[in-house]
């Protein structure tokens, strides 16, 4: 009896990566339009408690100041001689933008003015100190 040999090309399986691919670069291309519309001020600051406090709707620029008097836009930290040309280079990407000003309880309040005023002057007409609800 003779026996048969199957043929001797063996075909590779292989598993199509293509979808995967696709996914991922739709996941890349997610993540990267989503960053683009988050700008934070850099750094954590204690903010005082007010009853008042209330969520910003409008997309905000936010600039932060921390318990040492530092300026914080964009995630860098800022001289206040530069911070009004920061602030408008961020007005001229979102017109309609408030400025947020994040200050830590312990930041002095003459830093606050100060940057309160650069805001001003930048052209941003609605300035607000951002607050932790009680």
């Amino acid at each position: 009896m003779k026996l048969r040999r199957r043929s001797e090309t063996h075909e590779e399986s292989a598993m199509d990566l293509a979808p995967m691919l696709d996914f991922v670069m739709n996941l890349l291309i997610f993540f990267i339009i989503a960053a683009a519309f988050v700008h934070e001020s850099g750094i954590r600051v204690n903010r005082p408690a007010a009853k008042t406090a209330k969520p910003e709707d409008k997309g905000s620029i936010f600039v932060a100041v921390s318990a040492n008097n530092e300026i914080w836009i964009d995630r860098e930290h800022v001289d206040i001689r530069r911070l009004r040309g920061e602030i408008e280079r961020m007005k001229r990407e979102r017109p309609k933008a408030a400025v947020v000003v994040q200050a830590d309880r312990d930041a002095r309040a003459g830093v606050l003015v100060e940057v309160m005023d650069q805001a001003r002057l930048a052209g941003v007409a609605d300035v607000a100190i951002a607050a932790t609800p009680q």
